[in-house]
């Protein structure tokens, strides 16, 4: 995916490849929780869909939002892929993890 820049995502920090558990994702903000995946064409066969499909929803369990983007999207359309990332940093500032929920 290149760099995503500090200011590109508003001062957020990114990792790269990081790893949750059994997982390693291409970017990660622990502030946010939140993964972008940048996906090459052998991650739309059935096999490798089905498998990113069942690390998605695994790391959802542990809070973590997953974002995947294709390298073509990238390629193509950044502004628009650092929209999306952007749209997501700011639901997720205004949306309480269930960790920060009193009971």
């Amino acid at each position: 995916m290149g760099n995503i820049k500090e200011s590109q995502t508003n001062w957020v920090k990114f990792r790269r490849q990081f790893s949750i558990g059994r997982y390693i994702l291409d970017f990660y903000s622990s502030e946010y929780k939140l993964g972008i995946e940048a996906d090459g064409g052998q991650h739309y066969k059935h096999k490798v869909k089905h498998e990113d499909d069942l690390r998605t929803k695994e790391l959802s369990k542990l809070g973590v939002e997953i974002l995947r983007f294709s390298d073509l999207e990238i390629l193509n359309n950044i502004e628009g892929v650092f929209d999306v990332i952007q749209q997501s940093i700011e639901n997720r500032k205004s949306t309480p993890s269930p960790q920060t929920l009193s009971p």
